[in-house]
């Protein structure tokens, strides 16, 4: 069982620097893969890559998204498919499976739906479940500013780091980390990561 993450870049058009932008969503991929690859950027601002690590899929989708979040008036759209694997192409967009399958076919309703982030497995219950979650989330996640975008994807990189020792990267103080991190809020976050990786567990 792997998840694939299939998923574009929002508004990369009026961003003032492509390349800014470009080398971010490049150096976000390779953080989250296991491989090089293991992803692939294609259409210019559009992505896919290739998870072993099913459970991971929510927490790395959110990491790419603060990760471009940071960039004022970027956003990123992502939808999981989590699955078997039947064929290994050259390329990542060349190989094949359910999880490829769900993805693509959840990013399409992405598109329809408006929405920035969904999942589809081959349970229906988890999916109805999260789905539902996700729309909740997005509520506060879609509205990060890049302040906070670059909270959470610190946090992300740093989840052993006191909050003092979050504001020492990010050079500011520890009440303001504490501020920034309600206005992410990190806590619900990390608890719906938690339950999305527990229950993906108990299904695969």
């Amino acid at each position: 069982m792997i998840a694939v993450l299939t998923g574009d870049i929002i508004n990369s058009r009026k961003a003032k620097s492509t390349k800014e932008w470009n080398n971010l969503l490049r150096e976000s991929l390779s953080k989250i893969a296991e491989n090089d690859s293991d992803w692939e950027i294609f259409r210019g601002d559009s992505f896919q890559v290739e998870l072993k690590d099913a459970p991971s899929a929510l927490k790395k989708s959110l990491y790419l998204k603060a990760s471009l979040k940071t960039i004022k008036g970027l956003d990123i759209r992502i939808s999981i498919g989590a699955g078997e694997k039947s064929f290994t192409g050259k390329r990542i967009t060349e190989s094949y499976g359910e999880a490829y399958f769900f993805s693509g076919e959840q990013f399409e309703l992405l598109k329809k739906n408006k929405q920035t982030l969904s999942v589809r497995t081959t349970n229906d219950t988890f999916d109805e479940d999260f789905n539902l979650f996700f729309r909740l989330a997005l509520t506060f996640i879609d509205n990060w500013t890049p302040n906070s975008a670059m909270l959470v994807r610190t946090f992300f990189d740093n989840e052993t780091l006191s909050q003092r020792e979050l504001g020492e990267i990010l050079g500011i103080s520890q009440s303001s980390v504490s501020e920034r991190f309600n206005r992410a809020y990190l806590t619900e976050i990390k608890d719906l990561i938690n339950l999305f990786e527990k229950r993906l567990t108990s299904i695969l």
